[in-house]
């Protein structure tokens, strides 16, 4: 297992490379490109300087989260194979670059969704919220527009200002895609990168959809353990694995998600750790990483990892924003640092005890 942090690079987040790594249980970052929209091709030259930056605080760039997938891949148009030898050159040039891992999603138009992003807690931090009362028969592009609003300023990573301008044409564009396309549509591209994965030893970690089921009536194909295996079989290469992420998994209180790690060894090449807090079904809140706090066992989600012989990255994922700091919604510094903590003491009792 490494330890990692995910940072948004000097210009889009409120923390430093220098800060995260004082945490000290932290030695990896998970980062991207930000600025570069999805479709275009990521420059060598990018890569090599924020892998230099990284390194330069004695960090590793353990993987990307994530290089974006066009939407005309998922839509699956004509177009979509020039966005894919696109994306074929931004990976043979990660690869040359010695970066092995890429995070990505195949979600349309939201790459995730929260109806209030700074709930109050009665301890007076505030977390990310879902209600899925709040997103029946709202109208998407009111909805992005409040996200953007309630995000004071940061550009929420999968909300970017380009994808939601346009919004209600996405829609419009993915008006006659169903769960079958999307699916099919996912398996076109993972087979046409698989040659470049192999050669440079690519991990191709798939994000689990969030919330794990259709929202505002878009198709949702990466939210079970039922689903995971139909994707990983299509495609049954070992570049093909998922991004175990108990957060999103856990959104449906259905799955099962200790029996999920240790139903997938060896295609589970990245891990988000975290814990929700539910409330009543589709109502939910980010919670402390801590077990008693939310209603995960991250024990149990750990010692399925190891005992699966998991020893790629994981990072804690969306905390509280704590202390009155001024942040990203989710993603401050000290409660992913308290979060990377209390996972890294985890680890270290089960390792011991399984001695």
């Amino acid at each position: 297992m490494k330890m990692t942090f995910r940072w948004y690079g000097d210009k889009a987040d409120t923390i430093s490379l220098n800060q995260i790594r004082q945490i000290g249980y932290v030695k990896g970052i998970i980062s991207t490109l930000y600025d570069i929209p999805a479709g275009e091709v990521w420059p060598r030259e990018r890569i090599h300087a924020l892998k230099a930056e990284v390194e330069a605080e004695d960090l590793t760039l353990e993987g990307i989260e994530s290089v974006n997938i066009h939407d005309d891949i998922k839509i699956g148009l004509p177009s979509r194979d020039k966005y894919i030898e696109n994306y074929i050159k931004t990976l043979e040039a990660l690869g040359e670059e010695g970066i092995h891992l890429v995070c990505y999603n195949f979600m349309p138009v939201f790459d995730w969704t929260r109806t209030d992003l700074r709930k109050p807690r009665p301890d007076g931090s505030t977390v990310m919220a879902y209600d899925q009362k709040y997103i029946e028969g709202k109208n998407p592009l009111e909805f992005a527009e409040e996200i953007r609003k309630n995000s004071l300023g940061h550009d929420m990573p999968g909300w970017e200002p380009e994808r939601l301008s346009h919004v209600l044409d996405l829609f419009e564009a993915y008006k006659d895609v169903d769960e079958n396309k999307l699916f099919d549509n996912m398996v076109y591209f993972l087979k046409a990168i698989g040659p470049v994965c192999e050669k440079y030893d690519m991990k191709m970690a798939v994000h689990p959809d969030d919330p794990a089921w259709p929202v505002f009536g878009l198709p949702r194909i990466v939210r079970s353990k039922e689903t995971i295996a139909k994707i990983l079989k299509a495609v049954d290469k070992p570049y093909n694995g998922l991004t175990f992420c108990a957060g999103s998994l856990g959104t449906n209180p259905k799955n099962d998600l200790p029996g999920i790690i240790r139903s997938f060894p060896g295609r589970i090449h990245f891990a988000h750790v975290r814990n929700l807090h539910h409330f009543a079904p589709g109502v939910f809140e980010e919670a402390v990483h801590l077990s008693s706090d939310g209603s995960f066992d991250l024990y149990e989600i750990c010692k399925a990892l190891y005992d699966i012989h998991f020893e790629g990255p994981i990072r804690p994922d969306h905390g509280r924003n704590l202390w009155g700091e001024q942040c990203m919604p989710g993603y401050g510094l000290y409660d992913r640092a308290l979060g990377a903590a209390y996972i890294c003491g985890l680890w270290e009792a089960i390792e011991k005890s399984n001695r």
